[in-house]
């Protein structure tokens, strides 16, 4: 985006009122009801009592000491909030008023706002297809705003997009289990051993983004299209009918496959577009996750 400090500025103000609202009148106690609590941390070794759940038996200890004893755990005290965000060259792209960069910095902006609010860390991954910048997990509105300084202020690359580098990198940095929000196009393929190792340690939700006019080819006539990661030009013929059909088909078959793959992984999603605002998904996040928890 390679945007300067004047403009960097007016957007992280805009984006922090949005989100500092949104966060205030609709999310309040949401995002502590759907997360807290998920992350277990252990506390004791107690002796076995009746009722207790033979699967927290701790059979090491048992065989040590000749009776039952069993494992408790405590909620962990405080979460870690990352986000794993795509600053590849197509996020650059968008067709109206805000590019997929932007909504990521939104999203990004929101959620960490909901987490600093509830006492978590709140940590950053940026990647292309190498990591590009790492922001270890911290405290408070500073390091949240810092967050979206960050995605918006990333200098737009034609590097391609590495998912399977980037989640192997966070594992290597954030040991312990943490939320997880992987943002991106997932314009990339051979990442998925690395996504069902990370979706094994944490807790993660898949946030794919696009815009509309990755999905339907406006009838214009022909036109040269870039791809931006390589600079390889292709020349359209969008006035075929035929081949916008082609163009949407493969959007679909992308969209359907990704979708199969986080329910595959038990992985939750957050679809977001730059054509629309995100709030719904969100919440419609938070209304799943709080049915699990109460079913649980």
């Amino acid at each position: 985006m390679s945007i300067d400090t004047k403009e960097l500025m007016r957007q992280v103000g805009r984006i922090r009122v949005i989100t500092t609202r949104l966060v205030d009148e609709r999310f309040s106690g949401e995002y502590h009801s759907v997360f807290k609590g998920q992350g277990i941390e252990f506390d004791e070794v107690r002796e076995y009592i009746a009722g207790d759940d033979v699967r927290s038996i701790d059979w090491n200890v048992t065989a040590r000491m000749g009776h039952p004893f069993v494992k408790r755990f405590s909620e962990e005290r405080e979460l870690t909030v990352m986000f794993v965000v795509d600053i590849s060259g197509s996020q650059g792209f968008g067709s109206g008023t805000r590019s997929k960069a932007e909504v990521a910095a939104e999203i990004t902006c929101l959620l960490a706002l909901s987490a600093i609010r509830n006492d978590d860390k709140v940590g950053l991954v940026l990647f292309s297809d190498r990591i590009e910048h790492f922001v270890p997990p911290r405290k408070g509105r500073t390091a949240v705003m810092r967050l979206v300084r960050e995605v918006l202020a990333s200098e737009e690359t034609r590097h391609g997009t590495d998912i399977g580098g980037a989640l192997r990198f966070l594992n290597n940095v954030q040991k312990r289990k943490a939320v997880v929000f992987l943002i991106s196009d997932f314009m990339d393929t051979d990442y998925l051993p690395d996504l069902r190792i990370t979706a094994r340690r944490h807790d993660v939700i898949g946030c794919p983004v696009s815009d509309p006019r990755e999905i339907d080819l406006p009838s214009v006539g022909l036109i040269e299209v870039e791809d931006p990661e390589t600079g390889a030009l292709t020349l359209l013929d969008t006035g075929s009918a035929r081949i916008r059909r082609a163009f949407r088909e493969q959007a679909d078959v992308h969209r359907h496959d990704l979708l199969n793959t986080f329910r595959r992984l038990k992985i939750d999603t957050i679809t977001l577009s730059t054509d629309r605002p995100f709030v719904d998904d969100v919440r419609k996040l938070f209304r799943q996750r709080q049915v699990r928890v109460g079913r649980g």
